[in-house]
């Protein structure tokens, strides 16, 4: 097992090798190899949104570990993570567990769709994925969650009322509370836009947007 420095992810953890279009092509790689090579693969993503003690609407977002090959120390989401060489979609939800430290309720989750996803922003990285992208319901205290010292430098919270206006480029800053791996209490933060992902199709302003239609009961939600 080749580890980074920090544990943040396996290089050698072997991944399917797809098409563009998600079709099958029968090669497995190592993580490292793919990330090197470009080649498509499939992805997790999980977002957790609720309501805060104040019944206001949230979504939450983790902080990368340091350590992690692509996008270190950047908001991303939730939980996220891939599928493993063979996995299933079913079988890859074990990331919530391992990233948050809370085993999920399948009725709580609702699927937002998949997202095709290219990244070459860092050196000797060419990250292309499908990420099947989901949502959890969950009210619990950010404190009730175990944030993986491994995976994740924090989870942060912020209320969708100033997260929505934020993400839409219409404020330069966004108020929140953070937890880190083995804290007992959460944090007030104020963060920039420089400590998100920066993406061309705008997806955490999609996926808060979605969540927010979720928590006001729209049925027919998708990113």
């Amino acid at each position: 097992m080749n580890l980074s420095a920090d544990l943040a992810q396996d290089l050698d953890e072997p991944f399917d090798v797809i098409t563009a279009d998600g079709q099958p092509t029968g090669r497995v790689k190592p993580r490292a190899i793919i990330h090197r090579d470009g080649d498509w693969h499939r992805a997790l993503h999980v977002w957790v949104a609720g309501r805060d003690a104040q019944g206001r609407p949230c979504l939450t977002f983790q902080r990368r570990a340091v350590g992690k090959d692509t996008w270190p120390n950047r908001f991303d989401a939730t939980v996220g993570g891939h599928f493993r060489a063979g996995e299933t979609p079913a079988e890859t939800l074990r990331e919530i567990e391992e990233e948050i430290g809370v085993a999920p309720d399948g009725l709580a989750l609702r699927r937002l769709g998949t997202r095709v996803c290219a990244n070459e922003a860092e050196p000797g990285i060419v990250d292309r994925e499908l990420q099947e992208v989901y949502l959890l319901l969950d009210d619990r205290p950010l404190t009730a969650f175990r944030p993986n010292p491994a995976e994740l430098a924090a989870l942060v919270r912020f209320p969708l009322d100033a997260l929505i206006p934020f993400l839409a480029g219409d404020t330069t800053e966004v108020e929140g509370e953070s937890i880190q791996p083995g804290g007992s209490a959460a944090t007030p933060m104020v963060v920039s836009a420089g400590d998100f992902i920066p993406t061309v199709d705008r997806y955490a302003l999609r996926v808060a947007i979605a969540a927010r239609n979720v928590l006001r009961g729209d049925t027919d939600v998708v990113i």
